[in-house]
Parts: structure tokens; sequence; C-alpha cells
């Protein structure tokens, strides 16, 4: 079994930590060796943007 978590958007929230100019903005965080959405900000989960789905689909 394959489970993906999200802890209150953990990856995302710090991105913004060490670059506030995010804040206010959809942010998501990529995997790094398929490309896919490990993260989102609460931004970006209102505009539609699910989990695991690969960069190009989000572009």
């Amino acid at each position: 079994m394959i489970a993906l978590i999200d802890c209150n958007n953990f990856y995302a929230s710090c991105e913004r930590v060490f670059n506030p100019s995010l804040n206010d903005k959809p942010v998501v965080v990529l995997s790094n060796n398929d490309g896919c959405v490990i993260a989102r900000s609460n931004e970006a989960k209102k505009i539609g943007i699910e989990m695991g789905i690969p960069a190009f689909k989000v572009q």
C-alpha cells in the first residue's frame, strides 16, 4: 500500500518560510524523481490542483 499524506501543507509552508514572496499565492511542491505534486498550499487547493498529478498537467 502506498499513501500520500499532506500534513497541513507542510512542504508548501516551509517554502514560504524561506521565500516570503510566495505568501498569498498558490504554491505546489514537486517530487524530485517524477515531478508530481506532493504538497499544495490552500490557495492551490482552491483552484483545483490535485495531489499526485504531474507538473505538466498543472501548467
